[in-house]
C-alpha cells in the first residue's frame, strides 16, 4: 500500500469515529445565522444559533471556535442543505458560497485563495 493511500485511510478511519449527531432545536432556522459576505469578501454570521446547537447537542462550541475553519464549516453546509431539503428558503449568500466551491472544482483548484488573491 503507497503511503499516500495510507495516510488517506487513517484519516478517513478516524474522521468516521469523531463524526458526531448534531440536533437543531425546532426554534432555530438558517437565517438566524444572519450569513454574509463582508466588504473583504470573508464570511461572517451570529455565533449564537451555533451555540445553541453545540448546548443541544452536547458538542463543545471549541471544536467549531477554536478548531480548524473546516469544522464550522461543515456544519454550516450540511445545516443549510437540511434547511433546503424540508422546504427552507435560499439563502443568497451560502448559494454564491456553494458556487464558488463547485467553480474552484470544476477548475481542479484545490485550494481557495483569500479574497482578492485568485
Amino acid at each position: 500500500m503507497r503511503l499516500t493511500d495510507w495516510i488517506t485511510l487513517a484519516v478517513e478511519r478516524d474522521m468516521k469515529q469523531q463524526l458526531t449527531k448534531v440536533s437543531i432545536p425546532n426554534n432555530l432556522n438558517f437565517t438566524d445565522l444572519k450569513l454574509a459576505r463582508d466588504a473583504d469578501g470573508h464570511v461572517s454570521f451570529d455565533w449564537t444559533p451555533i451555540e445553541k446547537i453545540c448546548e443541544e447537542s452536547g458538542y463543545p462550541i471549541e471544536i467549531l471556535k477554536e478548531g480548524t475553519e473546516d469544522n464550522v464549516s461543515a456544519l454550516l453546509v450540511n445545516w443549510y442543505i437540511h434547511h433546503k431539503q424540508n422546504g427552507g428558503s435560499i439563502d443568497p449568500v451560502a448559494e454564491d458560497l456553494f458556487s464558488e466551491v463547485m467553480a474552484e472544482e470544476d477548475a481542479g483548484q484545490s485550494v481557495s485563495y483569500k479574497p482578492g488573491r485568485a
